[in-house]
């Protein structure tokens, strides 16, 4: 029987693993991120196709009860080189190709994308969908090896971006933005351009992340705007040993004119 959330003080655990080697707990993630953008009125976007639970390339981040039979969020991090191109050319490669160079840049060194980020109706305001997903995902991208990593933010998630270590590409689209997932929505686009070091995070979340990086399975009490949530962090990426970054780079290199292939054919609509 499911674990029931205590509103007065929820315990959760926050878990990561790569999306293929547990197929279970990615239709769990899938089916709560429909619900959420359905809620939304989104029916459909690039990011949400259920593509990413084959690619060997990308990473989950569950928040789940510690029965592991109920889900109240997530996130993903897609390592650019999988069998996909990130969600961010997807979805923004047609209204601006200049993305595809963009993202090429960095891949060179190893880049990825923080994506598909969640969280339920019953957990909201605990901030496990916006920081505590977000610190987790850039604490386990040094284990992938990733040297920097890519964002689409809405606007009320810009500014939390900005504080982990992120800042506004305005290298494209409309100084940054795009229209997405549908026109009366706008994402902006973010980099944050040094996973190790951080330099332009703030003092608490740089803190905080390199806390987790060096206790990747412990506990913490996580507080926002007075609230209190018990987070059980397992963290420590498993089967890890046949993950190899740089061959997942000469993929990216190998794959590349695939990607752009109808590329001619784009037209800028910003």
């Amino acid at each position: 029987m499911s674990l029931i959330l205590n509103e007065e003080h929820p315990v959760v655990r926050l878990r990561a693993f790569r999306a293929i080697d547990d197929p279970k707990t990615c239709e769990l993630f899938l089916k709560g991120h429909e619900q959420v953008l359905t809620n939304i009125g989104v029916k459909k976007v690039t990011s949400s196709k259920n593509e990413w639970m084959f690619n060997p390339a990308a990473f989950v981040l569950i928040v789940e009860s510690l029965d592991k039979e109920r889900v109240f969020g997530g996130a993903r991090i897609h390592v650019a080189g999988g069998s996909q191109p990130l969600p961010i050319e997807e979805a923004t490669g047609r209204m601006d190709p200049k993305i595809f160079d963009l993202v090429w840049q960095y891949a060179q060194q190893g880049t990825g994308e923080i994506c598909g980020l969640w969280n339920s109706r019953e957990i909201a305001g605990y901030g496990v969908g916006s920081i505590f997903l977000t610190r987790a995902a850039v604490a386990i991208s040094t284990q992938i090896g990733l040297k920097s990593l890519f964002a689409l933010c809405a606007p009320y998630t810009v500014k939390m971006a900005e504080s982990v270590g992120y800042m506004i590409e305005r290298s494209v689209g409309n100084d940054g933005t795009f229209y997405y997932p549908k026109l009366d929505l706008l994402a902006t686009t973010m980099l944050l351009k040094d996973v190790d070091g951080l330099e332009r995070a703030d003092e608490e979340n740089r803190n905080a992340i390199f806390s987790i990086r060096q206790h990747l399975n412990l506990v913490r009490v996580e507080r926002l705007r007075r609230k209190e949530i018990e987070i059980h962090y397992e963290i420590l990426l498993p089967e890890m040993e046949g993950w190899d970054l740089q061959e997942v780079i000469r993929n990216y290199k190998a794959t590349r004119p695939n990607h752009l292939e109808n590329r001619d054919n784009v037209v800028n609509v910003i």
